[in-house]
């Protein structure tokens, strides 16, 4: 079953009485029985939150007192077509099983207990999974080679600061903690004390032009590396000694989102 974006037609009247023949008034007269035709509104709000390998879907609960619940849509684009995945009776779904760095098109519908179903949500959201980890654990770059201090986001992978796949590394110059680019071409961005779900697209401008940043335990930090990838990552613990941080990385060259998506507009023809 597939379905386009375009409207529905709406329901003509709230409710169609059966049409009879009636050939009296006496008491085998047939009954005539009220059909509702009339389906929900449409969803209304609808935004992702992006995950590793999967996606939440959240909108605002509809009104009607007989809604039945919602049906989830996926597309491979945002004009569809766009094909039904579940049923659920809750204002939020988790759609997992998905590629990450591919994007993938959502929409929802409500019904009621007869069957009505409403156009899509006026809104609908793509969005793009990325991979995700905890606790990387760095050693200042004095430390190598016995221990690493460089990460690469791309392979998720603890490396030494000069190897040619590192995007950053940790360095204690001082007294003063940076995470340092690896090259001119990678460049790093403090974000300031806010939680690293709060970092949802990379920003255009704002970049260090040291291609530097301080270290503070509770501040998140965007890095777009050197291969037009982005990547943010939260300081969780800090020493002399070692940093620590969860990270995510989009794989999707040029993609700037790293977590939650705003809904699109809807079509010219709503």
């Amino acid at each position: 079953m597939s379905r386009s974006h375009g409207s529905k037609s709406l329901a003509l009247a709230a409710c169609a009485f059966a049409v009879l023949a009636l050939a009296g008034c006496d008491s085998d007269d047939p009954v005539v029985v009220p059909q509702d035709t009339v389906p929900p509104a449409a969803p209304q709000a609808l935004y992702s939150v992006t995950g590793d390998g999967k996606v939440t879907l959240n909108w605002v609960k509809n009104t009607e007192p007989d809604l039945a619940g919602y049906r989830v849509y996926v597309g491979p684009a945002y004009a569809g077509p766009y094909n039904p995945i579940t049923t659920t009776g809750a204002t939020t779904f988790v759609v997992d099983g998905l590629t990450n760095g591919a994007t993938s098109y959502f929409a929802v519908a409500a019904y009621d207990a007869v069957g009505n179903e409403s156009d899509l949500s006026v809104e609908n959201v793509y969005d793009t999974p990325r991979p995700a980890g905890s606790n990387v654990t760095l050693a200042p770059k004095s430390a190598e080679p016995g221990a690493a201090s460089g990460f690469d986001f791309a392979a998720h992978t603890v490396r030494l600061s000069g190897d040619p796949a590192t995007d950053v590394y940790f360095l204690v110059d001082g007294g003063t903690r940076l995470m340092v680019a690896k090259d001119a071409v990678t460049d790093i961005q403090d974000a300031g004390f806010r939680v690293l779900d709060d970092l949802d697209w990379a920003p255009d401008a704002g970049w260090s032009p040291t291609c530097t940043a301080e270290l503070a335990v509770g501040h998140s930090y965007y890095v777009w590396t050197r291969t037009n990838h982005y990547a943010k990552f939260e300081v969780i613990a800090l020493t002399d000694t070692q940093v620590k941080f969860n990270w995510a990385y989009q794989i999707d060259a040029g993609n700037p989102q790293l977590l939650r998506t705003h809904p699109r507009a809807p079509l010219a023809t709503r």
